[in-house]
């Protein structure tokens, strides 16, 4: 709780994962990778109860053994390739009445800690609007094409720049780690990312979003480099 705010924070992990199945529940660096999320939830100062959204039993499973709530088992019909991001958040809220504030935790975010989540929420707090994390983007959209008639370069921005690197706009990428709003606003915009919606800057080594083989064996090697550095293992 921060300034009498009840806040229930979120872990959406459906079972049907393509890319890699059982993504969810697939070992990084000895444990669950859902199980990086949960710890770094439960660690936070502000969340007054964490909860997984789930309809899968293996998933609910090694969630309860981690520490995680799991009030309810999420309908299949919710947990669908196609369906919204939103949908389950919105029915994890309403069955978990008696709160003012949802923070949603994507498992596919491992790196990111407790002082992140607490940091969104601070924000929250202090500007009274939904706040997202974010990462820097250090590829400029004034370098980027799109395939044209023959695979010909197409500028998405209508045009390439000349500019060196340092002297292009500042831009900032969704990172999907932290998402903080208000619950009634977020019932009425259906979406965490609005007009008002502030940003919390995380560092470029917190943000690696896990989707393919790949992205695990990264996040093992920044693991490992971390324990290396004496930061010790994450969250």
């Amino acid at each position: 709780m921060i300034k009498d705010i009840r806040i229930l924070g979120i872990i959406p992990a459906r079972g049907g994962s393509k890319g890699v199945p059982g993504k969810n529940i697939r070992q990084l660096a000895g444990k669950p990778l859902i199980a990086w999320t949960i710890e770094a939830a439960l660690k936070s100062k502000y969340l007054d109860k964490v909860i997984v959204t789930s309809d899968d039993d293996d998933i609910i499973r090694i969630s309860l053994a981690h520490g995680a709530e799991v009030p309810f088992k999420r309908p299949e019909t919710l947990a669908q390739d196609d369906t919204p991001g939103i949908t389950p958040v919105l029915h994890a809220i309403d069955q978990m009445p008696g709160f003012d504030a949802v923070v949603l935790l994507q498992p596919t975010s491992p790196l990111r800690n407790h002082a992140d989540i607490d940091g969104s929420i601070e924000r929250f707090a202090e500007l009274s609007a939904p706040v997202v994390s974010v990462s820097l983007q250090e590829k400029s959209p004034y370098w980027m094409f799109r395939l044209g008639d023959e695979d010909r370069l197409e500028p998405i921005m209508g045009r390439t720049s000349t500019l060196p690197r340092q002297e292009l706009p500042t831009l900032y990428t969704l990172n999907g780690a932290v998402y903080v709003s208000a619950i009634e606003e977020l019932r009425k915009t259906e979406s965490f990312v609005t007009d008002k919606t502030a940003a919390y800057i995380m560092p470029k080594e917190r943000s690696l979003d896990i989707d393919t083989i790949l992205d695990f064996q990264l996040c093992e090697l920044l693991l490992g480099y971390q324990t290396v550095q004496g930061k010790g293992n994450r969250p």
